[in-house]
């Protein structure tokens, strides 16, 4: 199952996110995906508070990343992240890091859901996955 929507979370590059170069230092694109996951959750009605109020976490299982090309101090960018697989414990994203429409990173990433005390990996309550897959 999955989400079909692709979200959109424009951002801007600051001279913390680079290195000695003055490029994006390449960890940080994994934060700005993260960043783009986050929003993209909450635009979905599942914020911190829905998350620590059902005793969950959402853990990366799984990082697959290819980076193309460089971005830049103050350079205006899009992190994207859309949903291609929901199972019954993990979801994966689909992602990208965007300058206009040139793709400067792009990957893969799996999330597991996690009781947020045993941090043993835990169902995706249905409502969840309702609304995730569109089936809501």
């Amino acid at each position: 199952m999955t989400s079909g929507q692709e979200f959109s979370l424009p951002l801007r590059v600051y001279i913390e996110d680079t290195d000695a170069g003055g490029i994006v230092y390449y960890v940080n694109y994994l934060k700005f995906m993260e960043r783009a996951r986050t929003e993209f959750m909450r635009a979905m009605g599942y914020g911190k508070d829905y998350i620590f109020n059902n005793d969950l976490m959402f853990v990366v299982r799984n990082v697959a990343v290819e980076y193309r090309a460089p971005a830049k101090l103050d350079d205006e960018l899009i992190a994207t992240a859309e949903i291609t697989e929901l199972g019954g414990a993990s979801m994966t994203f689909a992602q990208r890091v965007l300058r206009g429409d040139e793709v400067l990173a792009g990957g893969d990433i799996r999330i597991a859901c996690v009781d947020s005390t045993s941090v043993k990996p835990r169902r995706i309550p249905r409502d969840m996955v309702a609304r995730l897959s569109g089936a809501e």
